[in-house]
């Protein structure tokens, strides 16, 4: 029977003890996603090299094998003001930790150690794969008229890859997005407020397969938030992002989508820095491109910060 691209299913769930697969359920754990792009087994090939009377393939062996998942979400809001959003264990997969206030809000900050990692089943259409002590980084832009998404690519231990039927999912935690635009938007960088084509955010997150004897596994060994702001030329009286850029000028973020309580999506970062900005344009209005430096304070593991409420 010829196997359909569309039907494809993500389960995640955070694991109790690293690299130990936490069972996740289509009932509990399922991701709604899109654009999933799967790399079920990489590692290093190994050639035997050996000295024969003949020449020819001798064909390889597979060593240190991993797997990759790399897929999107919707970014919306979780339904109700301090409870976690669906793609939650998303985010404390690639190295935040979540602190839920009842009743109030959901904030995301980064840590630097003691990582927490995801038990990843994906289907194709009755194939099972199965990925323990996921680790991973993501990307966000939110561009007008547009669905926003987060864009996560998550590296495990290769598990089991076995015939299954897909499981039956719940998706209600997932809640409906809003379109990027003037009504729902907002965008503070360095105090401008003027018109903005794009933002996005890159967390530079790095990771390491560690496979090794006596143990593997999937370390965050370094990351650099970075991002881009496309907005409107606007005069130098108003925001002068050359003299910003050669000062090497910190300011602050505040990036916010949705205005309904229950659907409000924040992005925060506290010491913002500007790089070189150059010159464009769209439909023949002038605009620069800010690409921007997100760093800690001297706190720590505050670059960024999301707040979900």
């Amino acid at each position: 029977m010829a196997k359909k691209e569309r039907n494809q299913i993500i389960l995640a769930k955070i694991e109790t003890t690293y690299g130990t697969d936490a069972t996740p359920t289509g009932a509990a754990n399922a991701i709604l996603a899109v654009n999933i792009q799967p790399e079920p087994i990489l590692g290093t090939q190994v050639s035997r090299d050996l000295m024969l009377p003949y020449l020819g393939h001798q064909g390889m062996v597979l060593s240190g094998t991993y797997g990759r998942l790399k897929f999107e979400v919707e970014l919306a809001g979780s339904g109700a003001a301090g409870t976690a959003p669906a793609w939650g264990p998303l985010l404390r997969g690639c190295g935040m930790a979540e602190v839920i206030t009842a009743g109030q809000d959901t904030k995301y900050n980064f840590v630097s150690q003691s990582e927490e990692s995801l038990s990843l089943y994906y289907n194709e259409d009755g194939i099972k794969h199965v990925l323990v002590g996921a680790r991973g980084s993501w990307t966000f832009q939110a561009s007008p008229s547009a669905i926003p998404r987060l864009v996560f690519t998550f590296t495990g231990l290769l598990g089991t890859i076995t015939d299954a039927a897909a499981p039956a999912v719940t998706l209600t935690s997932w809640k409906k997005p809003v379109p990027v635009n003037k009504t729902n938007t907002t965008l503070n960088l360095h105090g401008y407020t003027g018109p903005c084509e794009s933002f996005s955010v890159d967390t530079g997150i790095q990771i390491a397969p560690r496979l090794l004897i006596n143990g593997e596994s999937i370390e965050i060994s370094d990351r650099k938030v970075t991002g881009q702001a496309v907005v409107e030329l606007a005069p130098l009286a108003t925001i002068d992002w050359f003299n910003r850029a050669l000062n090497a000028t910190d300011g602050t973020l505040a990036f916010q989508h949705g205005i309904v309580a229950g659907n409000i999506v924040q992005m925060n970062g506290g010491v913002v820095q500007v790089g070189p900005p150059t010159y464009g344009a769209t439909n023949g209005i002038r605009n620069i491109t800010a690409p921007l430096m997100l760093k800690p304070s001297s706190a720590g593991n505050d670059e960024l910060q999301i707040v979900v409420k």
